[in-house]
């Protein structure tokens, strides 16, 4: 049981799972933003080309019909507002996470860069005497830099 919830604990603190949970409250958020446009603007144009008049715009809605730009522009705003918390939120994720593994020593190191052939300038696999693509010979064992 106890290695379940280590799995599940790694699992959980895989940045995947963050980009995940960031991606589904974007488009949340993003969805209220089509939704107001749709219900408060696109809406409401179609029933005035279709028959419904508005003679004058007075503030943020056009009297006389559902046209509501306050509500539209308040959507955007929240969605920003969602945006920007996400956008603190996983920051300061990342930002732990970096300070555990430099605590724990666990830092990632970089790759080493695979071996090249000096003649045609093709990966090769690390000990290797002659290249697979050219059939160059090489002085010594090829080694990563």
């Amino acid at each position: 049981m106890k290695k379940f919830f280590s799995e599940f604990k790694e699992f959980i603190n895989r940045g995947n799972v963050m980009d995940l949970a960031v991606a589904v409250i974007i488009g949340g958020a993003f969805t209220s933003i089509v939704t107001a446009l749709t219900t408060n603007i696109i809406n409401p144009l179609i029933s005035v080309i279709a028959g419904g008049g508005a003679d004058t715009i007075s503030g943020l809605v056009v009297p006389g019909t559902d046209i509501d730009f306050g509500a539209f522009i308040s959507a955007c705003i929240n969605f920003l507002i969602v945006a920007f918390v996400v956008f603190l939120l996983v920051k300061a994720v990342n930002k732990a996470q970096d300070l555990g593994s430099k605590l724990t020593g666990k830092e990632e190191e970089a790759p080493k860069a695979a071996p090249v052939c000096p003649y045609c300038l093709e990966e090769v696999k690390e000990g290797a005497t002659r290249c697979p693509h050219c059939a160059g010979v090489f002085d010594a064992p090829a080694k990563a830099k």
